[in-house]
């Protein structure tokens, strides 16, 4: 096995220093250290070296995970058969797997200075792995239960209102958590902003 396929490989080990680093970025944000994670995990700042050679690499590899189980749970929704493509489309759109609820998202907007590698990583997840949601657009405006509508500028104004979570104390200005503004921004871009009486 090489060294790069060893590197990418997720083991439990992996898997408890992510956990971790999500518990520590809930309460601390980008600021916590890797003295901090060694204690949170019991284990020494040596033992975790051995898995990532730096803060900046761990956080690299924790998007990815992150952003990995978020695609595990959109596929669960997408083959729930007790779920309508609208129920689906609103699922999935604001998915997130109940181990992530830890997560400060509220703070990412930190990570463009300090971190904007890391940032850039974010924003590319972000934009990309659409298909699902895509065709779930797709169907619903076949089936007449969505009404005809550009998805590019859907998607457009999707990725957008994120990226401005994130470039933005927003979030944190409004004491608004993460979910909560998502599901917001789902319900605005799904049902629009008039009442139904209107």
């Amino acid at each position: 096995m090489n060294k790069n396929a060893k590197d990418s490989e997720i083991t439990t080990e992996k898997i408890a220093i992510y956990n971790a680093v999500i518990k520590l970025f809930g309460k601390k944000g980008i600021k916590f250290t890797m003295d901090d994670l060694a204690k949170e995990l019991r284990m020494s700042k040596k033992t975790l070296y051995v898995y990532f050679k730096d803060k900046e690499t761990l956080l690299l590899s924790t998007v990815d995970y992150i952003f990995d189980g978020i695609k595990e749970e959109e596929y669960k929704v997408s083959e729930d058969t007790s779920l309508s493509t609208v129920e689906k489309l609103e699922k999935i759109m604001g998915v997130m797997p109940d181990s992530y609820k830890d997560i400060n998202f509220a703070g990412l907007y930190m990570l463009k200075d300090k971190y904007p590698k890391i940032y850039k990583k974010v924003g590319k997840r972000l934009e990309s792995g659409w298909e699902v949601t895509i065709a779930l657009l797709e169907k619903g405006m076949q089936e007449g239960n969505i009404r005809r509508i550009p998805v590019p500028i859907f998607k457009t104004m999707f990725e957008a209102t994120l990226e401005q979570f994130f470039q933005q104390n927003i979030l944190i200005k409004n004491k608004l958590s993460y979910g909560k503004a998502l599901q917001e921004v789902i319900s605005i871009l799904l049902y629009g902003v008039t009442t139904k009486s209107a």
